[in-house]
Parts: structure tokens; sequence; C-alpha cells
């Protein structure tokens, strides 16, 4: 059974967020997504691009495509966890007034 204290602080959160927040969450899971199938993509062409150049037996083409898919997919996982994560520990401070100066003198 859900706690009642627990499920009012999470829709007392939900109500806290700003349109900009769940914006920021928006793009980040977006970001998450897209760098997780660039990084999966090129783990399985890595893995699997002997088998377009070797002359490799249909056991080791298999071999290989099961390989390469099953790092692929591990990627994917650990990638869009870690981008995940890393959002979520960030600190949600102000932007700065003047990106890309890093003191009041520059």
């Amino acid at each position: 059974m859900d706690d009642p204290a627990v499920t009012a602080a999470v829709r007392e959160q939900r109500a806290r967020r700003t349109q900009a927040q769940r914006d920021a969450v928006t793009v980040e899971i977006g970001y998450a997504l897209a760098s997780a199938v660039f990084v999966a993509a090129v783990a399985f062409g890595v893995v699997t691009g002997p088998a377009l150049f070797l002359d490799l037996s249909p056991g080791a083409v298999h071999a290989l495509v099961t390989a390469g898919a099953t790092l692929a997919t591990a990627l994917f996982a650990l990638r869009v966890a870690t981008v995940l994560f890393r959002f979520h520990q960030e600190p949600a401070g102000p932007q700065p007034s003047q990106p890309g100066r890093t003191s009041p003198d520059s």
C-alpha cells in the first residue's frame, strides 16, 4: 500500500516544478536517448564490422552479431542511466548572466 505522506510529498514536488525545469528534464531525456543510440550503433558497428570485410564462417558471423547486439544493448542502457543520473545530481543553480565568462574581470 502507498504511504500517504510519501504520495503527498511526491505530488508537492511535482507541483513545485516550473515549466523550465520540466523542459530541462525533457531535453535531458532526449539527449540521453540520442547519445545512447549513437554509442550503441558505434559499438555494434565496431564489433560486427569484421563480418562485412572478412571471409568468416556463418558461425563466426553469428557470434559477432550476437556479441555486438549484446554489447550495444548494455552500452545503451548504461549511457542512458549515467546521463540521467548526472543530470539528477547537478545542482539547480541560476544560469550565468554572461555565458562563457569565468570571472567579472574577463
